[in-house]
C-alpha cells in the first residue's frame, strides 16, 4: 500500500542520489529515518523523542548528528536537487538571505551570544543562523538551501570583523554552488550598505534590496560631454521624493500593487554606484525605495524579486512551527548544524510531496497526515502479521486522515 509517507521517503531518496553524495549505508539509512522523524514527531523534536518514535536508540541519533562535514551529507547540494524538482530545472531565480534568531539557554553552546530577534523586536540571548534560500518569482515561493550558524559579536570583535563581514564570508563559502543558480542576492534593508554590496560584487553577485526612506539619491547625467579635463559629470541633481521629476522616470504598469510605481537609473551616494531604482508611492502617500545593483533588470523584476523575498520568512515560520528548528538541545556545533539543516530539508521534502500529491499547501494538515500514517504503520508492524490489504485499505485511509486541518 503506497502512502504519502512512502512518497515522501522516495522523494528524499531521489534527492540524495541526485546530489551524488558518498555516504555509508548505515549513515544513509539513519539519515532517511531522521528526515521522516522530523516530519512525523509531534511537538518537540529532540533526541529523546527520536529514541521513542524511531527504530534506534537515542545515542545512535546523537552519533549521527555529530559526524563531521567530510562524513556527513552536503545539505546545499541536497536541497538544490529538491529545489529543482519543485521549481523545474530553470526559472527566474534569486538567492534570498535572512538571519534568524534561535532561542538557546546556557553559556557553553558554540557561538552563543546576543542577537536581534525580529519577533521580540529586541536583542536576546541565544543563537543565530544565516538562512540561504532559492526564490522563484514566477512560482512565488522559496526553497531553503542552507542554514549556517552565525558567530557571536564577541567572537567577531576578537577577529576584528563585523557581522556584515561575516555574512559576506558565508556567501563566499558557498559561492560556487550559488552562482550556478543565480547571480542575484535578495536581502532586506539591513544589507543595503556599500560594504556588503562591494563584498558580494567581488564574488560575482548583484544585490536587490530596499533603501531607507531618507536615502540620498541623484539623477544620472545623460547630457553631452564637455570635453574638458577632469572627471566626467555623473550626477545631475538630487532626487526630491516630495517633488519627483516624472519626465526622468518611467511609470510602471503593475496590476497587483496598490498605488503608483516609477523606475529609473539613479546614483546612490551610500553605495557609490548606479542602481536600478523603483519608487513605490503607496495610497497613503508614503514612498518605498527598492533597488538593484544590476541595472539591466527592469523595474518590474526588481519589485517582484523583493516581494518574493518574503517567502523565506514563511520557511522560517514553518520550520520553527513544524520541523523542530528551535528544538535541538545539543551543544556541539556539528549536531546543531545537522539539526538546523535537517529541519529545512524535511520542510523542502514536504513541499515537493504536497505538490506532487496535488495537496493544497498546509504544513499543519500535512504533518498530521504523515504522523497518523506513521503511527498506523507502526501499529500494523507491531501486530506481527500482514493485514488483508483489501479489507484494511479504507480503515487505513480513515485513520490517516484523523486530525487533518483544511488548508
Amino acid at each position: 500500500m503506497n502512502t504519502g509517507l512512502d512518497q515522501y521517503m522516495d522523494i528524499f531518496k531521489d534527492a540524495v542520489e541526485d546530489s551524488a553524495a558518498k555516504l555509508t549505508k548505515s549513515f544513509e539509512k539513519i539519515l532517511i529515518e531522521v528526515i521522516i522523524l522530523f516530519m512525523v514527531i509531534p511537538r518537540k523534536i529532540n533526541f529523546t523523542q527520536m529514541g521513542r518514535y524511531g527504530s534506534h536508540v537515542e545515542q545512535t541519533y546523537r552519533n549521527a548528528f555529530g559526524l563531521k562535514k567530510s562524513k556527513s551529507i552536503d545539505w546545499l547540494k541536497l536541497n538544490v536537487s529538491l529545489a529543482k524538482r519543485f521549481f523545474g530545472k530553470q526559472g527566474r531565480w534569486a538567492i534570498a538571505i535572512d538571519p534568524s534568531y534561535i532561542s538557546k539557554a546556557g553559556k557553553k553552546t558554540p557561538h552563543i551570544g546576543r542577537f536581534w530577534s525580529g519577533c521580540a523586536q529586541s536583542v536576546k540571548h541565544g543563537l543565530e543562523i544565516m538562512g540561504i534560500g532559492l526564490i522563484d518569482i514566477d512560482a512565488k515561493d522559496c526553497m531553503m538551501l542552507k542554514a549556517h550558524q552565525s558567530l557571536s559579536n564577541k567572537e567577531l570583535s576578537l577577529r576584528s570583523k563585523t557581522m556584515v563581514d561575516f555574512y559576506i564570508s558565508v556567501i563566499k563559502r558557498y559561492r560556487k554552488e550559488l552562482l550556478k543558480l543565480s547571480t542575484l542576492i535578495v536581502a532586506d534593508a539591513y544589507f543595503s550598505t556599500s560594504t556588503f554590496v562591494n563584498g558580494i560584487k567581488k564574488e560575482g553577485f548583484s544585490l536587490i534590496s530596499r533603501f531607507r526612506d531618507n536615502a540620498c539619491l541623484f539623477y544620472v547625467y545623460a547630457g553631452p560631454r564637455t570635453g574638458k579635463r577632469g572627471r566626467p559629470k555623473t550626477k545631475d541633481g538630487k532626487i526630491d521624493m516630495k517633488n519627483l521629476d516624472l519626465t526622468r522616470m518611467e511609470k510602471m504598469e503593475m496590476k497587483d500593487i496598490e498605488g503608483t510605481a516609477y523606475t529609473l537609473i539613479a546614483y546612490s551616494k551610500a553605495l557609490r554606484c548606479k542602481v536600478r531604482l523603483v519608487i513605490w508611492q503607496m495610497p497613503n502617500g508614503k514612498k518605498k525605495l527598492f533597488f538593484s545593483t544590476d541595472t539591466s533588470l527592469s523595474g518590474e523584476e526588481v519589485l517582484l524579486y523583493y516581494r518574493t523575498r518574503f517567502q523565506i520568512e514563511f520557511c522560517f515560520r514553518d520550520a520553527k512551527g513544524y520541523t523542530g528548528l528551535m528544538d535541538c538541545q545539543a551543544r556541539d556545533k556539528w549536531k546543531l548544524d545537522f539539526a538546523f539543516n535537517a529541519s529545512f530539508t524535511s520542510l523542502n521534502v514536504a513541499k515537493v510531496t504536497m505538490k506532487e500529491m496535488g495537496m493544497e499547501y498546509s504544513m499543519s494538515s500535512f504533518k498530521s497526515l504523515m504522523t497518523n500514517i506513521y503511527l498506523v504503520k507502526r501499529i500494523f508492524k507491531a501486530s506481527g502479521y500482514t493485514p488483508n490489504r483489501t479489507l484494511i485499505s479504507k480503515i487505513f485511509k480513515d485513520l490517516s486522515c484523523l486530525q487533518r486541518i483544511a488548508a
